[in-house]
């Protein structure tokens, strides 16, 4: 087993520990709520916030109450861990590659050149 396959072993065993996630961007916004005696019609707004992801190309967004802040928080991070465990993962496997096929590729030279 060369060092490229303990790399991304290791990797793996990274990626299988993966917590809940969501594949989506947590985005603080300002709303007003039309009451016109609010604070918000006054130029205070409310603040809020929204996961936003792509559906089919379109952003869709979906409010986040206040105590699940927190929780949906982690998941977002966690996305963002998995996702570059994933790169790291696919990384590795194309090292795998390229010192597979050199290492093929001096074989080959080497028996071309070996005296018979």
């Amino acid at each position: 087993m060369s060092r490229f396959d303990v790399r991304r072993d290791a990797k793996l065993k990274q990626l299988a520990t993966a917590k809940p996630f969501v594949a989506a961007s947590l985005c603080p916004v300002k709303r007003r709520c039309g009451n016109p005696r609010c604070r918000c019609a006054q130029g205070q707004p409310h603040r809020a916030h929204v996961l936003t992801r792509k559906v089919r190309g379109k952003t869709r967004t979906l409010h986040v109450p206040k105590e699940l802040l927190p929780e949906v928080r982690t998941w977002v991070e966690e996305y963002a861990r998995v996702k570059r465990l994933v790169a790291e993962v696919s990384e590795a496997g194309l090292a795998i590659l390229r010192h597979r096929s050199i290492a093929r590729m001096a074989a080959a030279a080497s028996r071309r050149t070996s005296p018979r």
